[in-house]
């Protein structure tokens, strides 16, 4: 192992790496950074490293299997890593300890600026939340937002093309209040477009273009991409002069796509170029895949056949097309995920159907409830970064970073529907 000490931080490379001076002893810091390799684009930008085999293998798909790991363990093989190195699978036992202690955080040093993630570290106490467009979706994610989030919400910032709207909502949400508990919800206040990344969280809840009930529209949410996208455009743009810091969250459909266009077109220049000094890609991350994983719930509560998913399965991929529900990671039966998939997935269309546009649940399990997990730094459903998109899976953010779940080992035939998810979505961008 080679440690160095990079602008105050411990860094650590299984390489020798050139330009960050010499070599220093193995460091007591709390927070310890590993180098690893990734493509400066489509490579993740930093995470937490909950195995040893991920400093070589996290950027794929592989990071959410233990199974499908590099094993450090397995006796005196070779890695060869993209330069064509040929590094030993050894690694000595402050690495190790690091590891189980949960304090190392993988870097790309691929990836432009990425010296900025030693200096970077989350905020502690309560946050500040702005949230772009207040209709149906985001008036409802509001509400969940100042009910429950006195414990990690300072305030709120509610941004609309229409001033009534934001003038109604701050006047409805400022009337909502404990009796003599006058401050144990966040206030609600209303910003114009130039305050929206003066916050913690920003929140993506624009649209345009919602296809009405009883349209003949059938991919509602591609439907809606090409509009969105725009938008989005827009914005990330925005983030990028104001040197946005914090986490931006892309609740619009449709959900997946949506993030990683954020991200690329916050980090292209004014010639179109990608120069990586926009948003990181750990600093955005798509919520709907929270909605999709309680409608499995709903299904499964009712029905005994699907009910190991409520203790043992799990959800992956987009919010829509791609999704692939297990019934159980441990009892993998895939007749009964293939069911439960594909009643979750037309679950909205069995609301336009009664008559009703599909969004109070998506706001509330998706968006409130979901955002207040991630400020909890708690586990929840949502989209990270991974293989070259954004995709869908159980995750959390942690004082090392984004930490994805690690399984012992993913059955190949569900293995294989997530590969075909990360598929679907890499086709759409």
């Amino acid at each position: 192992m080679h440690y160095y000490n990079v602008n105050g931080a411990a860094f650590v490379s299984l390489t020798a790496q050139e330009g960050l001076g010499p070599e220093v002893e193995p460091s007591g810091s709390w927070r310890l950074f590993a180098a690893v390799p990734g493509d400066p684009v489509l490579g993740r930008g930093s995470f937490k490293v909950t195995h040893p085999g991920q400093l070589l293998g996290g950027h794929g798909l592989e990071t959410l299997d233990a199974s499908r790991l590099p094993d450090f363990d397995d006796g005196p093989t070779s890695a060869m890593l993209s330069d064509g190195t040929a590094v030993p699978l050894e690694l000595d036992e402050k690495v190790r300890q690091a590891i189980a202690d949960g304090r190392l955080t993988a870097v790309n040093t691929s990836r432009p600026g990425w010296e900025e993630v030693l200096n970077w570290s989350p905020k502690t106490g309560k946050k500040r939340v702005n949230i772009l467009a207040i209709g149906d979706v985001g008036s409802t994610l509001l509400t969940g937002l100042k009910l429950l989030g006195g414990d990690v919400i300072s305030s709120i910032g509610i941004c609309d093309l229409s001033d009534q709207i934001t003038a109604r909502w701050e006047f409805e949400m400022g009337q909502i209040s404990l009796p003599w508990e006058y401050s144990a919800f966040p206030e609600v206040e209303v910003i114009g477009p130039d305050q929206l990344f003066d916050c913690d969280l920003f929140v993506f809840v624009a649209s345009k273009g919602i296809p009405p009930v009883g349209s003949q529209v059938k991919d509602v949410r591609m439907y809606q991409f090409e509009k969105n996208a725009q938008i989005v455009k827009h914005y990330a743009q925005m983030a990028r002069e104001k040197r946005f810091q914090g986490l931006w969250c892309a609740v619009s459909d449709p959900v997946d796509p949506l993030a990683k266009t954020a991200y690329l077109e916050s980090n292209r220049d004014a010639n179109g170029s990608f120069d990586g000094r926009g948003l990181r890609p750990e600093q955005i991350q798509g919520f709907g895949l929270g909605v999709m994983n309680a409608r499995a719930a709903y299904f499964a509560k009712r029905d005994k056949a699907l009910a190991s998913f409520l203790t043992e399965g799990r959800s992956f991929g987009p919010h829509g097309t791609g999704l692939w529900i297990a019934n159980s990671v441990e009892h993998y039966d895939e007749a009964l995920s293939q069911e439960l998939t594909h009643l979750t997935v037309t679950a909205n269309l069995k609301m336009r159907e009664i008559g009703f546009k599909p969004y109070v649940a998506p706001a509330l399990s998706s968006g409130a409830l979901s955002l207040l997990l991630t400020l909890r730094g708690e586990w929840h459903c949502g989209s990270v970064f991974l293989d070259g998109i954004y995709m869908g899976v159980k995750n959390r953010y942690t004082p090392a970073g984004v930490e994805t779940e690690l399984l012992p080992s993913i059955p190949d035939q569900l293995f294989g529907h997530i590969r075909e998810a990360a598929e679907h979505l890499k086709t759409i961008l």
